[in-house]
């Protein structure tokens, strides 16, 4: 610990602690942040929920300040606004030093943003104007503030980041079907040649996967958009104000520009967490299409010579130490990579919020943790992968054409004229003496060449 003079005493309910002068916090966030050294300077509590932290602070003064104005009056109303305000700016991020893994109300990190609001306040106000207690965390309790900044940030995060980048890596595809309109490719299922597609229709495939997946994270937004403000300790709304609930709610989506309402049970609100779940569903189900997508682009693109080659993709970077002039895909690469840490945090947050007890779910930091890092994450990946590969994607038509002709499953448009079982025939031999189905067909005795010319048209499969 640093030199004595370089801190102040302050107290709470279990004494003297020493804070560093410098610092806006209090008692309860230095005894936090002594007491749990667990990942300090990396693992800290998320800035998306410092964030929610400072817009509902700020809702619930200005709701304090119209339903007990004896108590919350204009200025403190006014000096928690401004400082909440700063928070929401990024202006004070590093008076926020606590680690995620702390106590699992997330109460700590209540406290810290009450004390922070608190000491800046009576900075700005030139007086012993505000109580962290008392004031910033009137109406309020631990157990329905970080739930409540928990619906924020994650509603928001999905709003502002990942909708978007979705939405634009979605305009692309759409660019690119226009593009390689007509032109068309052997289609693959199982690892294994197929009956032909268009490669428009194979991009279309990317772009509707995409798009059901915006409608998947829009149709949890809803849910997540109730609040557990109000509720207080354990739903009961102890301690707060009548109407405090709703109008506080009306607050946070006035600021936010998002309808943000009540939840309808606060005993609900403050121990299940279901609805974080089924949000997180929904980023895990786009980062399994990203997946998708992303490695079949990298199938697409393997080669240059001695892979599939159908399409090029920007070359970014040297791809080996040792192999001069190689370049690989890197872009598919860490998109799996971000999917694959989606999937995990999915685990970790369903597992997360089945632990639930009585009237309180306590797994809340690890919860807020996995989700802003998903969200984050899937969003930056899809925007990288946008710009540095899919812009630059093309097609090698002259590589898709010979891969079609090359195709054994182009004997499927025969079936209808020699059959099945002869189609199969065709199709064996084709493959086993190395010649053409046109070859095999005629050999066989089914078409005859002028025949087969006038119904074996590869292009109009699809």
């Amino acid at each position: 610990m640093a030199n004595i003079d370089n801190f102040r005493v302050e107290h709470d309910s279990m004494g003297e602690v020493k804070v560093p002068a410098d610092r806006f916090w209090g008692a309860q966030t230095q005894r936090s942040h002594e007491n749990f050294e667990i990942g300090v300077g990396i693992e800290t509590m998320p800035g998306e929920i410092i964030k929610a932290f400072g817009i509902l602070k700020k809702a619930a003064a200005c709701a304090n300040n119209e339903l007990v104005k004896d108590r919350m009056t204009d200025k403190k109303c006014e000096t928690i606004s401004k400082v909440c305000d700063e928070i929401c700016e990024g202006k004070l991020f590093d008076e926020f030093p606590l680690v995620v893994w702390q106590t699992g109300s997330g109460t700590q990190s209540n406290m810290n943003v009450n004390e922070v609001v608190a000491n800046r306040g009576n900075d700005l106000a030139g007086e012993k104007l505000l109580h962290p207690n008392d004031d910033v965390n009137m109406s309020q309790s631990s157990n329905d503030t970080f739930p409540t900044a928990l619906h924020i940030a994650c509603a928001l995060l999905l709003e502002e980041q990942l909708i978007p980048a979705a939405k634009e890596l979605v305009a692309e595809f759409v660019r690119l079907e226009k593009e390689n309109e007509g032109i068309v490719k052997t289609g693959r299922t199982h690892l294994q040649d197929a009956v032909p597609v268009a490669f428009s229709q194979e991009i279309s495939g990317w772009r509707s996967s995409l798009e059901k997946d915006i409608q998947l994270v829009e149709l949890s937004l809803a849910p997540l958009k109730e609040l557990a403000l109000g509720g207080t300790a354990v739903g009961t709304g102890l301690n707060a104000p009548k109407g405090f609930d709703e109008l506080v709610a009306k607050k946070i989506a006035e600021f936010t520009k998002s309808e943000f309402v009540t939840a309808e049970n606060k005993f609900h609100a403050l121990s299940s967490r279901d609805e974080v779940v089924f949000a997180h569903g929904a980023v895990k189900a786009m980062a399994a299409d990203m997946m998708k997508i992303a490695n079949d682009v990298r199938w697409l693109a393997s080669g240059p010579r001695c892979g599939l080659g159908e399409i090029t993709i920007p070359a970014n970077e040297p791809g080996s130490s040792i192999m001069p002039g190689k370049v690989n895909p890197t872009q598919c690469e860490q998109v799996t990579m971000v999917a694959v840490q989606v999937m995990g945090n999915d685990t970790a947050i369903s597992m997360a919020a089945s632990q639930g007890n009585f009237e309180l779910n306590v797994f809340l930091p690890v919860i807020a943790y996995n989700f802003t890092q998903s969200v984050r994450l899937l969003s930056e990946s899809i925007r990288s992968f946008h710009k540095n590969c899919i812009v630059g994607l093309k097609a090698n038509k002259e590589k898709m054409h010979e891969n079609l002709h090359r195709s054994l499953m182009l004997v499927t448009a025969l079936n209808p004229y020699i059959g099945y079982e002869n189609a199969a025939k065709c199709a064996h031999k084709a493959f086993e003496e190395n010649i053409s189905l046109k070859e095999a067909c005629v050999g066989l005795g089914f078409l005859s060449e002028e025949r087969f010319d006038e119904v074996f048209h590869p292009e109009e499969m699809v």
